[in-house]
Formats: C-alpha cells, sequence, structure tokens
C-alpha cells in the first residue's frame, strides 16, 4: 500500500508510513503521546508494539522502536483511526498512560508522570478506564501513589 499525496504530506507523515508498512503494529508510548497530544517532546522514531513473537518489521525510514507485548495487552485499549484512507492503529490515551508506567525505564518516569497529569488536565480518560489499563499492564502499584495525587 502505497501513501496518497495528501497523507505523505499529513501531520503524522512517519505513522501513516509505518502503518502501511507494519498493519498489525500499534502506535504506542512516545508516539502514541505525541498522536494524543499529551507531550510536548517528539518522539525521533516511531514507537511500535507488536507480538512477542512476531517478526520485527524491516523498516528503515522512518526510524522505528519496538516494544513486545503478550496478546491480552497488545490488543487492549487499540483505536483505529482513518486518516487520509490509511487505517493508523494506536493505542487510547488511558492505555498510553498504562503503558508509559509499564515501560517507564524506557520513556522515564518524569514522562509518564506528566503525560498522567496532561492527559487528567485535558479529561482525556477517567479514573476507571485508567485502573483497568493499569490492571492490564499490571502496573497498579507503581501507578496508585500518582492516580490518589490527581484526585
Amino acid at each position: 500500500m502505497y501513501l496518497s499525496e495528501t497523507a505523505a504530506n499529513a501531520q503524522h507523515r512517519d505513522l501513516l508510513i509505518v502503518a502501511t508498512r507494519a498493519p498489525q503494529a500499534v502506535v504506542c508510548l512516545l508516539s502514541a503521546l505525541a498522536f494524543h497530544r499529551l507531550t510536548a517532546e517528539m518522539a525521533h522514531e516511531v514507537w511500535i508494539a507488536i507480538g512477542l513473537k512476531a517478526r520485527t518489521p524491516a523498516i528503515h525510514v522512518p526510524p522505528i522502536r519496538v516494544v513486545r507485548l503478550s496478546s491480552g495487552p497488545l490488543e487492549a485499549g487499540v483505536e483505529v483511526h482513518d486518516i487520509h484512507g490509511v487505517p493508523l492503529r494506536v493505542y487510547s490515551a488511558a492505555k498510553t498512560v498504562a503503558d508509559c508506567f509499564k515501560f517507564r525505564s524506557k520513556v522515564g518516569v518524569d514522562v509518564a508522570v506528566s503525560a498522567l497529569r496532561d492527559g487528567w488536565r485535558q479529561k482525556r480518560f477517567t479514573m476507571d478506564e485508567l485502573w483497568h489499563f493499569a490492571q492490564i499492564c499490571r502496573v497498579t502499584s507503581a501507578m496508585r501513589p500518582y492516580l490518589e495525587t490527581l484526585e
């Protein structure tokens, strides 16, 4: 699948390129935060999630960063956005925040906490949604102290 000229010039150009080359991958972590406007940082690579035994996509431009998830966390919270005719699979804002806590050693605790606070301030998710994805990602104990400061 090739990108149309409109899609090639779109705001999420790199995400769309990856979506066409790796249609089963899900945009995650820093790239999903940027997609949901929960960070001011622009990732230098497109972060994608794939299955534990899935083959790593052979994509060199744009650069990708792969995280592997088991089937439950991989499929939970996936939203499909149609952008210029390209189906873009990206995690919901609440799932992305939970993933940031799960992969806090890769993205940084400060990024996870900032995304949590920004998303809460922007009313992008409810406490129930956050808790649901915290349980799926098994980060309830890591997130609990930060969730208590939000209420």
